[in-house]
């Protein structure tokens, strides 16, 4: 069964980009357009990985990764934060890593299959 990556951007062209992009390589991807549906998706669809935008209406990145570390299951679900923001390392200092926007498809996909294979 192909494992499951959750992206979580405001921006709808990113989540296509990513959700064709991750396809394209064997991956399930499943979607949310801020940190409070992100919850939600979270519960329902157990991704394996999650990419994570920082800067989002509602609800931003660090505060639904604070959210998800205190969820016992959810917790250990790798991270990797994907922004425009300069600094971004800084905002979820626990994520498998920090990639800032225009990233590299071939770095991204190497610290996915590193993470989950």
């Amino acid at each position: 069964m192909a494992k499951k990556i959750l992206i979580i951007d405001d921006d709808p062209n990113i989540v296509t980009y990513l959700t064709d992009f991750f396809g394209d390589n064997g991956y399930e991807t499943c979607s949310a357009t801020d940190g409070i549906e992100a919850l939600d998706v979270v519960k329902k669809e157990r991704p394996d990985l999650i990419t994570l935008d920082l800067e989002m209406p509602e609800e931003w990145g660090p505060r639904f990764y604070r959210k998800l570390s205190q969820e016992k299951e959810f917790k250990n679900i790798p991270v990797i934060v994907i922004s425009g923001l300069s600094g971004s390392k800084y905002a979820v200092q626990k994520a498998v890593a920090s990639i800032t926007k225009p990233f590299d498809r071939d770095e991204l996909l190497n610290i996915v299959k590193e993470s989950i294979g």
